[in-house]
């Protein structure tokens, strides 16, 4: 079964937020157990509560001590390297956004032209309403198509014509439709089948 879509805002309820507060809370600490656990990491939680006037510590204080000492010793340059202000990390989202965007554009425009190319040749109205931009696009796209079409072509072609040579010396194509024998330095075709 589905769980609902929470709704992230302030839990106005101190009842309910107290409850929240202690299942997520646990939850965390569970996961953050898991990940240690399973990839052999070092871990620790600090939660400060309103209801509790001392901090929540997770595993324990000197494990907690242990991370946090380990943290400080590394360089400064270190600790940040991985680290991103929200103008950065929002710069970086919106660049990744932008560079999807523009393969999306990409891609439709391609699918366009081709719609456009075999609803011209299907009406065989030759291309009389369409503007200078669309017939430049239709003809790079069809070049596009003829140079795969010949590319695969001459790849079968290669590979129809790719000759075997048995251990007496003899080369047969590998269609099997010609055998070449090499005797005596003449050569005579015979077919195979």
């Amino acid at each position: 079964m589905a769980r609902k879509k929470v709704d992230l805002s302030y839990i106005t309820n101190a009842r309910k937020r107290k409850a929240t507060l202690s299942k997520r809370k646990n939850g965390l600490i569970k996961k953050m157990d898991e990940i240690s656990t399973l990839c052999g990491i070092e871990a620790c939680a600090i939660f400060y509560t309103p209801n509790n006037p001392q901090p929540e510590v997770w595993p324990s204080d000197s494990g907690a001590q242990s991370v946090l000492s380990r943290f400080r010793k590394v360089s400064e340059l270190e600790q940040s390297k991985k680290k991103l202000s929200q103008e950065s990390f929002l710069r970086q989202r919106i660049n990744k956004a932008q560079v999807q965007l523009g393969k999306l554009r990409n891609e439709n425009r391609k699918k366009e032209v081709t719609l456009l190319m075999f609803q011209n040749l299907n009406a065989k109205n030759n291309f009389e309403n369409s503007n200078m931009i669309d017939l430049n696009d239709v003809s790079n796209l069809i070049n596009h198509n003829l140079e795969e079409v010949k590319r695969k072509i001459n790849m079968s072609q290669a590979q129809e014509v790719k000759p075997i040579v048995d251990n007496e010396g003899e080369t047969m194509s590998q269609g099997g439709k010609s055998l070449v024998n090499h005797v005596q330095g003449t050569e005579t075709n015979v077919d195979a089948m």
